[in-house]
């Protein structure tokens, strides 16, 4: 079938369900004009708002002791600068999160140190367990699936509520934005990393090693239970404000010589490879089309610069031989085997026990309620 791509981003029919309009405008631009932007906040009223929000997060500050939320940084553009409006523009004393994968770049780790440090904030890094994260990473690998990197986002997504709860936080406060991230790459593409039924099923068939520390949190367990029983609220301050990637970027660079990285998520090592090569090279899907098409729908990208990025590799052969040696070392792979892996047969996570129909359930009865605005399939 002859590949067709929307008329006004880049989106294309590398996600098999999309749809054209007669003008070749896709459901993704169409959704975002429909549903999303006319509700987007409004800059000067909705910042009042935040500012009435971050009155009642210091008063729900936890006792014994001195931090009023938590924030997990990366080292990314948006936990960063979210740590900086944290601190600097909305008066927070927020404890830094982190979660070490085993994946995290040199650059990451400076950033992130360069932003605490100069913000004056405490971190606190969570471990996680290398053998049983290696275990579940080599298992995703052999399941065949494009979304290898559910571990590292079910950690981070795991970890952040299971310390709120141990550590009586009420408020997260999230980095992530419509500003950036107005369209999601389709399931095929990306599968929900809350899955637990899936990462118990592909780890059971292929994994070898007990999971026995590795924080594992069922998507309703952190949707109903954490959020409804113990109140714990995640909020996403940036959607309050004028938010430009850019501007950020700038902004970080000059404030705390900060260093910015060559496309979104790659301060995981792991990440990079995934998404800049893995994906895109074995099952043809370039997570940059919904990266650069939700810059383009906020006015922060042209089309025709978008288009131009794509026809760049995210990495160069030099680089990317480099990058499968020291990938196959860590996971206990040789070069060869994750070779053959790469051109094996490629699986989705419908190949798998999933509770997709559960979370799509969950997803169609958000919208209806209209908590949940982006296009999700």
């Amino acid at each position: 079938m002859k590949k067709q791509i929307c008329t006004n981003c880049v989106m294309d029919t590398t996600d098999s369900l999309i749809q054209f309009d007669e003008e070749g405008i896709c459901d993704h631009c169409n959704n975002f004009y429909i549903n999303i932007e006319p509700s987007w906040p409004l800059y000067n009223l909705s910042f009042e708002e935040l500012k009435r929000q971050a009155t009642k997060i210091k008063e729900s500050k936890p006792k014994n002791t001195d931090y009023d939320c938590l924030i997990g940084i990366s080292g990314g553009v948006d936990s960063s600068y979210m740590a900086y409006f944290a601190k600097d523009v909305l008066g927070l004393n927020p404890m830094m999160y982190h979660i070490d994968a085993g994946w995290n770049s040199d650059i990451a780790v400076s950033n992130i140190n360069k932003v605490i440090n100069k913000l004056g904030l405490d971190l606190y890094t969570e471990v996680i367990n290398w053998e049983e994260m290696k275990d579940l990473q080599r298992s995703f690998f052999l399941s065949q699936v494009s979304h290898i990197d559910t571990p590292q986002d079910h950690a981070f997504m795991s970890g952040i509520y299971r310390f709120a709860r141990k550590n009586n936080f009420k408020y997260i406060l999230n980095g992530g934005n419509i500003s950036t991230e107005c369209i999601r790459e389709p399931l095929e593409w990306h599968y929900h990393a809350s899955d637990l039924i899936q990462i118990k099923d592909i780890h059971k068939r292929f994994g070898k090693v007990k999971l026995a520390t590795f924080p594992l949190v069922s998507i309703f367990v952190y949707k109903i239970f954490y959020r409804l029983f113990l109140n714990i609220k995640q909020i996403r301050p940036l959607d309050y404000i004028e938010f430009k990637k850019q501007d950020a970027i700038n902004f970080l660079k000059k404030e705390f010589d900060w260093q910015p990285y060559k496309e979104k998520h790659y301060e995981s090592r792991f990440t990079k490879f995934y998404e800049g090569y893995w994906m895109l090279e074995k099952f043809g899907y370039d997570i940059r089309k919904a990266h650069y098409s939700s810059l383009i729908l906020t006015n922060q990208m042209s089309r025709e610069e978008a288009l131009q990025k794509l026809k760049e590799k995210p990495y160069s052969e030099e680089e990317i031989e480099n990058e499968f040696r020291f990938i196959a070392e860590k996971l206990d792979f040789e070069v060869y085997e994750l070779k053959e892996l790469f051109k094996g047969k490629n699986k989705s996570f419908k190949d798998y026990k999933h509770s997709n129909n559960l979370i799509d359930l969950g997803v169609k009865l958000s919208t209806f309620l209209g908590l949940e605005k982006k296009l999700f399939r």
